[in-house]
């Protein structure tokens, strides 16, 4: 019998990994919230690997309860995610997944692009998904794993935040072919933030060849998701704090904060 995989969270993305797991022989445990972790750590004190399953929201409040003995063993997937974030808590050696498939209720997952891994777990990660028919591309270096986070954070924000000003229901396609340089002024917006948060200066070129993979890989994703208002709110602050222009998304704030006001 292989050794146990703890998920702590258990929403749509989730389950698609404790069915990869299972389907690769790996007992599965559930972490709820309902549930007390401690006790949990006690009756599993060496698990495979337990994967933070949980929203980006929900994030810094879980990490702060994760059992010492199951620090070593961490797997993350949250988007918005940065080596600040699992650094705050002294986690050294993560394995880290930038999610490219989708999972809404009802529906089966849908791959947009294969999924970069990067970490000690990457081997179980890479195989178990890969039983489901999801493709992983494995990472070779810290530095690479940094830049495909930042292209997914640049992925999401712009097509989140472009799609608060643009009819509901607006797809990445038609944002991409109607929209271009609205897109692209956010798209800049956002690398400036992930570049003062990371410390890192990335080809602009890359990223956008990246914003445009993922938009081809699922043209009818639609833009505005209910994050979308929350992205821009955390964005727009870490642009105050760090003194950074952003003009195309200040001016989405402010036209949404005028709209706000007047109904």
């Amino acid at each position: 019998m292989k050794p146990p995989i703890v998920i702590i969270g258990i929403g749509e993305l989730a389950g698609v990994f404790a069915r990869a797991f299972l389907r690769n022989g790996y007992p599965v445990y559930p972490v709820t919230r309902s549930m007390n972790i401690n006790e949990a750590a006690q009756n599993l004190p060496r698990p495979q690997l337990v994967l933070v399953a949980v929203a980006e929201k929900d994030f810094r409040e879980v990490m702060q309860t994760i059992p010492a003995g199951w620090r070593s063993q961490l797997v993350f997937l949250q988007n918005e995610l940065l080596p600040r974030d699992w650094e705050a808590y002294d986690i050294e050696s993560p394995t880290v997944i930038s999610v490219w498939f989708e999972k809404k209720k009802g529906m089966d997952h849908h791959v947009l692009l294969p999924s970069p891994v990067y970490g000690p777990m990457t081997d179980v990660i890479a195989a178990s998904l890969a039983g489901i028919e999801i493709p992983c591309k494995i990472l070779s270096s810290e530095d690479e794993l940094v830049f495909e986070l930042v292209l997914k954070n640049v992925f999401v924000c712009t097509i989140n935040i472009a799609g608060l000003i643009l009819p509901e229901g607006t797809t990445t396609s038609t944002l991409w072919e109607k929209h271009q340089k609205l897109a692209l002024d956010v798209a800049d917006d956002v690398i400036d933030v992930q570049e003062f948060v990371t410390g890192k200066t990335f080809s602009r070129d890359r990223l956008r060849e990246g914003l445009v993979a993922g938009i081809k890989g699922d043209p009818n994703h639609r833009c505005k998701g209910r994050a979308a208002p929350g992205r821009l709110t955390r964005v727009v602050k870490i642009a105050d704090e760090a003194g950074l222009q952003i003009p195309m998304i200040r001016d989405i704030h402010r036209r949404l904060m005028e709209t706000r006001l007047m109904s």
